[in-house]
C-alpha cells in the first residue's frame, strides 16, 4: 500500500552504491573506499580477474562482485534495467540501498537487474539489515492494509516483503519495498525462499560521482 509523502528527487544512476565500494585488506581491516578498474563490454561493466570489488553487508558478510550493468541514463521512476545473458546459473541475492533508492539484483556475482524504489515512510521505516526470503507468492493481499501485494516476498513475519507497486514520486509503503510490475515479475521468477536480501540503512546520499 501507498502513502504519499515526499522522497528523493535526485538523479540516480543504476549500480552508483556499487561503483564506491568498500574495499577491505588482507587483515580484514577497512580501507578507504575507491573505483575498481572494470572494462565495460556492451551492457556489462567487467572487473578484471583478482581485483573484485568486495561489498560488506550489514552483517558483516562479504559478497565479491564480478560485474555491474553497463547503465549510464538515471532511474526514472517506474523503469527497470534486467540483462542476465551470458549471466551462468548461481546463487541470487539482493541489495536494497535505501539512500539511493535503489534495488540491485546479483546471480553468481553478476549484477542482472536494477530499478529505483518506494520504501517506508517515516511512520513505517523499512528496517535496514540482512533477510532470506521467507515465503514467496504471486498474488497476496495485504491482510493489514487491504491492499494487492503482487509478486511478493517476504522478509519479515511482521509483513515486510519486496512486491510490485506504482513506484512513482512522492510515494513511499508502510515499510516494504515497492518495485516497479515487470521488474517484480521477473524478480519473482529468480528468487527462491532462503535467497538473501540486504537492505543498506538511508545516509546522506553522495552529491557527485
Amino acid at each position: 500500500m501507498l502513502r504519499r509523502i515526499a522522497v528523493l528527487g535526485l538523479p540516480l544512476l543504476a549500480g552508483l552504491a556499487l561503483a564506491l565500494v568498500l574495499l577491505t585488506s588482507p587483515s580484514g581491516e577497512p580501507q578507504a573506499p575507491r573505483i575498481k578498474r572494470a572494462e565495460p563490454s556492451g551492457t556489462r561493466i567487467n572487473y578484471p580477474v583478482g581485483q573484485y570489488p568486495v561489498l560488506r553487508l550489514p552483517d558483516g558478510e562479504r559478497r565479491v562482485v564480478h560485474s555491474l550493468l553497463n547503465t549510464a541514463a538515471p532511474h526514472a521512476y517506474g523503469e527497470y534495467v534486467w540483462d542476465d545473458s551470458g549471466v551462468p546459473p548461481g546463487q541470487v541475492w539482493i541489495r536494497v540501498d535505501l539512500a539511493l533508492q535503489t534495488i540491485s539484483v546479483f546471480r553468481a556475482g553478476h549484477e542482472i537487474g536494477s530499478a529505483l524504489i518506494l520504501y517506508g515512510a517515516k511512520s513505517k521505516p523499512t528496517p535496514p539489515g540482512v533477510y532470506p526470503v521467507l515465503a514467496k507468492a504471486e498474488q497476496h493481499r495485504s491482510s493489514l492494509y487491504d491492499a494487492e501485494m503482487p509478486y511478493m516476498l517476504r522478509l519479515t513475519g511482521d509483513g515486510i516483503a519486496i512486491h510490485a507497486s506504482d513506484v512513482r514520486p512522492s510515494a513511499a509503503t508502510h515499510g516494504c519495498i515497492g518495485v516497479p510490475l515487470q521488474f517484480a515479475r521477473l524478480l519473482f521468477a529468480q528468487v527462491e525462499p532462503g535467497d538473501r536480501v540486504a537492505i543498506i540503512a538511508a545516509r546522506q546520499p553522495p552529491s557527485s560521482i
